[in-house]
């Protein structure tokens, strides 16, 4: 995984009433506002997933809007990413058993599929717990079990604001730990 450490620039706004200077000072009404801001944004296709905001670099002066009843400034600050990429060998968990793969989560990545295609001689076993057997019955995947895997693929879904990423455990090193 590559992590960045980015500049952002954002505009906030914070409604009048939420402006209570003596119980909650502007910063951290405004680093409170950022991160429910880049919270409900987790990641983009330009940097990734959003780790942190590590530092509030300038505030702007405030500027009053007596319509709406807000407060808006513009704000310059760091925040770490970290933004997967082809080629890289990860470690994930198995989070769901299908037919034809598994699905997969590292870090902030939950959208890991594992076909089983790129799992060679495993093939999928329905006893009591379902998982994914190797033919010689030495080693398995199933629910929680920890995978080392090569990423094989990365797709930006716009309309889930996150990425969809295909793996694969062919090559030396790689499979169940």
């Amino acid at each position: 995984m590559v992590f960045l450490e980015i500049e952002m620039n954002e505009d906030i706004t914070v409604p009048f009433h939420m402006l209570d200077l003596e119980r909650l000072p502007l910063p951290k009404v405004i680093l409170l506002n950022l991160l429910h801001r880049i919270g409900r944004r987790k990641a983009s296709q330009e940097h990734g997933y959003y780790i942190a905001i590590t530092t509030l670099n300038t505030i702007s002066e405030l500027l009053r809007d007596e319509d709406s009843s807000v407060i808006l400034f513009a704000v310059s600050l760091n925040c770490t990413a970290v933004k997967p990429c082809k080629g890289e060998i990860l470690i994930g968990t198995v989070t769901k058993i299908m037919e034809d793969g598994i699905m997969l989560k590292s870090g902030p990545m939950e959208n890991i599929l594992l076909p089983e295609t790129m799992m060679n001689d495993y093939e999928l076993n329905m006893s009591e717990e379902t998982m994914f057997l190797k033919v010689n019955g030495l080693s398995y995947m199933k629910k929680d079990t920890k995978v080392r895997f090569k990423v094989l693929d990365i797709q930006w879904a716009e309309r889930n604001k996150e990425f969809n990423i295909w793996a694969t455990i062919l090559g030396d090193y790689l499979g169940p730990i």
